[in-house]
């Protein structure tokens, strides 16, 4: 800092700076005007007025931008990797994935990949379909990243038929089955019993919000905030 302020005294003229550190900024001041220097300070009227308003003191701590900065371009990433690996999607890139969801059709695989995403975590989901064996690249990456979800049948049938009204379908298609749907079920939970490695998770009545809360507190041992 000593040696900016000798340089800008070989032409005297006017300093200005966004100096944080309130201690920086007063040895700043004492060494320009020593210099016969004229310094402006243009972050901290902005900052102590914001603290005035808030009621909270400034953290002092230089650096912080770069990090806000850093955790919105990871979220940035996360979004754009969720989005391409939506319902199946570019496999080749699957043990790219923090997360891999799999699931019969409409347990809410993707409003709940989107939601993690914007926390920051790469997402992938994968649905699961009766009579199809699931892809072979979801058992070549690290299993303890797979989340199977399960739903009560009911439940289901409300969803499937509800989807089916909104696009101006029957919804006594074999799509909204209980029997139907409460096969393809079976079917998932035998798949998650013979991977004893992939986590469960039971949406059933709960929010996209506690889905992904428990998901990571089950993964990671912390929850969401």
């Amino acid at each position: 800092m000593l040696s900016a302020v000798e340089a800008a005294s070989a032409r005297p003229g006017l300093i200005l700076c966004t100096l944080i550190n309130t201690d920086l900024a007063q040895f700043l001041q004492y060494e320009a005007e020593q210099r016969e220097l004229e310094v402006i300070d243009l972050l901290s009227p902005i900052l102590y007025k914001f603290s005035d308003i808030l009621g909270l003191e400034p953290k002092q701590e230089p650096g912080l931008l770069h990090e806000i900065n850093a955790e919105y371009h990871k979220r940035v990433e996360a979004v754009n990797f969720t989005v391409k690996q939506d319902d199946g999607q570019e496999l080749r890139y699957l043990y790219k994935a923090d997360i891999v969801l799999i699931g019969a059709s409409r347990t809410s695989k993707t409003p709940l990949s989107m939601y993690l995403a914007h926390k920051g975590f790469k997402v992938a989901n994968i649905p699961l379909v009766k009579g199809i064996d699931p892809p072979k690249e979801l058992f070549d990456i690290d299993q303890h990243r797979v989340v199977g979800l399960l739903i009560e049948a009911k439940r289901l049938v409300e969803l499937r038929s509800a989807r089916l009204m909104h696009l101006q379908q029957s919804p006594r298609s074999k799509y909204a089955s209980y029997d139907e749907i409460l096969d393809e079920l079976i079917c998932c939970k035998q798949l998650y019993r013979r991977n004893p490695k992939w986590l469960t998770i039971d949406v059933t009545h709960k929010s996209v919000e506690e889905s992904a809360s428990e998901i990571i507190k089950k993964l990671t041992g912390v929850g969401l905030v």
